[in-house]
């Protein structure tokens, strides 16, 4: 029987998956569980040289994520110019001292004292890539005709959270940056009309010194209801 048939006048492959025992299955999920429970956001970088091969692939995987209508309106730059990680540090702390000081509200202010965060943005400098995803609002079509993409926001979200859990997964960590607004990254990296900034990820080593706060996730029970 062939791999491949024709449906609709659109090309299938044949899908299928080993099918482990139930055992197995539950030892991969809380193994998974476990790797992923360890990972933190960071703000104490390396700047160790990371293979470009690995971002690559830390990217592909991230372009495995569903997409509406299977459009992939995403884009991820990856920012290794030190003198544009500069340009960068320097407009988002701009953002970010504004923010600071006068656009967040004094409960926001105190939500972040745990995470011990502020307007400064060094790692944005140190940290050997930055990846920046954007979201692609439309196509370009033929004839100046765009091409609408479907459920944006939601499948760069989805994207974005693959990327991160395949840092994790890779022994790399990261922190998901974003100052607002952050117009300032279509001009400084030329992006087109219809790509809109979405996440501002460092990667990198975790700093030989490096301290996250002593955070707790919420129990199961306060995140999931089985019907």
């Amino acid at each position: 029987m062939s791999d491949h048939k024709i449906i609709d006048n659109h090309p299938y492959i044949k899908y299928s998956l080993p099918q482990p025992e139930e055992k197995e299955i539950l030892e991969k999920s809380k193994a998974f569980y476990e790797k992923m429970e360890k990972r933190r956001s960071v703000r104490e970088f390396s700047d160790r040289p990371i293979p470009r091969e690995v971002i690559h692939n830390l990217i592909k995987t991230a372009s495995t994520a569903p997409s509406g209508a299977h459009k992939q309106p995403w884009t991820f730059c990856v920012v290794e110019n030190p003198e544009i990680k500069k340009q960068i540090r320097i407009a988002a702390e701009e953002e970010e001292r504004h923010s600071y000081k006068s656009r967040m509200s004094d409960s926001w202010l105190e939500d972040l004292k745990p995470l011990g965060t502020g307007w400064e943005k060094p790692f944005l400098e140190i940290a050997p890539y930055l990846i920046i995803v954007f979201k692609r609002t439309y196509e370009f079509g033929e004839e100046g005709k765009n091409k609408n993409n479907y459920y944006v926001q939601e499948s760069v979200g989805l994207a974005t959270g693959f990327l991160l859990a395949a840092i994790h997964n890779a022994g790399l960590v990261a922190l998901t940056h974003t100052p607002s607004p952050m117009n300032f990254l279509t001009k400084t990296l030329k992006r087109p009309e219809n790509e809109k900034p979405f996440m501002l990820i460092p990667v990198s080593y975790p700093a030989d010194d490096c301290w996250v706060p002593d955070l707790q996730r919420k129990e199961l029970d306060d995140i999931c209801v089985f019907y």
